[in-house]
C-alpha cells in the first residue's frame, strides 16, 4: 500500500524532455481526454470566471503539454478574443500543440518555466493545468513566486488531490492503455498530488496570502491566486 501521509518525490518518466513523439503523442492525446471527462476544463473555466477575462485578456498556460487547455479557453471565451500562450519544455510536447492548433489566437514557447525566459511572458492571468504536481515543495514555492511575478491580475492552477481512491481508479485505468508512460506516471502523478493543509503551508512559504483553495470533481484542486 503507497503511502499517501506525504507527497512522492520520484521523476515521472515524461519529466525526460527528450521523449520521442511516439511515445509522448498517445499520452498527451489521453490527458486531453481526462481533462474533457473528469471536469478538468471546468475547473479552469470557473476559475476564469471570477477574474473576468475581458477583451483580448493575456493567458499563459505553464506547462501547457499538447495544449489541450488552451484550445479548450479558446472556445469556451470565444468572444472575449483572448490572447493565448503556451509554454513547456518538453520539444516533442510543444511540436504537438502546434500541429493540433488552429487558431490564430494561440502560439506556444519552449521554455523553461524556471528559466529566466519566462519572466519576458507577461500575462493578466498565469495558468497551470495538472503541472505543479511535478516540482518538489522547495521548486513549488519558487515557481508559484514566478507566477505572480508574470501575472497582471491571477494565477489559476488545477492540479491533483493526493487520496487512495484516485490512485487506484488511475492504476486499474491506466493498465487498460497499454503505455508504460500512463501505467507508470499516472499512478505517481496523484502520489506527487496534494492535501489542502500542504496547500495552504507552501503558499504561506511563497507569501500569498489572497488566494481560494476548493475541492472539485474528480479530486482536483482549484487554487486561485489573486493579486493584491
Amino acid at each position: 500500500m503507497p503511502d499517501f501521509s506525504k507527497r512522492a518525490t520520484g521523476p515521472e518518466l515524461m519529466d525526460d524532455f527528450s521523449l520521442a513523439s511516439a511515445e509522448i503523442d498517445p499520452l498527451l492525446s489521453g490527458l486531453e481526454l481526462v481533462n474533457r471527462y473528469l471536469g478538468g476544463y471546468n475547473v479552469v473555466f470557473s476559475a476564469l470566471k471570477t477574474v473576468s477575462p475581458q477583451q483580448n485578456f493575456h493567458i499563459s498556460d505553464w506547462g501547457c503539454g499538447g495544449g489541450d487547455v488552451l484550445r479548450s479557453i479558446n472556445q469556451k471565451f470565444i468572444a472575449k478574443n483572448l490572447v493565448l500562450t503556451g509554454i513547456d519544455a518538453t520539444p516533442v510536447a510543444v511540436g504537438f500543440a502546434r500541429r493540433k492548433n488552429i487558431s490564430p489566437n494561440i502560439r506556444f514557447v519552449l521554455a523553461n518555466v524556471l528559466s529566466a525566459e519566462t519572466e519576458k511572458l507577461q500575462a493578466d492571468v498565469v495558468l497551470s493545468t495538472l503541472f505543479t504536481h511535478h516540482f518538489s515543495d522547495e521548486d513549488w514555492v519558487l515557481l508559484i513566486k514566478k507566477m505572480m511575478i508574470c501575472s497582471g491580475r491571477a494565477v489559476i492552477i488545477d492540479d491533483l488531490h493526493r487520496h487512495w481512491l484516485p490512485y487506484f481508479v488511475v492504476k486499474i485505468l491506466t493498465k487498460l492503455t497499454g503505455s508504460r508512460l500512463a501505467q507508470y506516471d499516472g499512478p505517481l502523478s496523484v502520489l506527487k498530488g496534494f492535501k489542502r493543509e500542504e496547500l495552504k503551508t507552501l503558499l504561506q512559504k511563497a507569501g500569498t496570502t489572497n488566494y481560494t483553495i476548493r475541492w472539485k470533481w474528480a479530486f482536483r484542486w482549484q487554487i486561485i491566486l489573486y493579486k493584491t
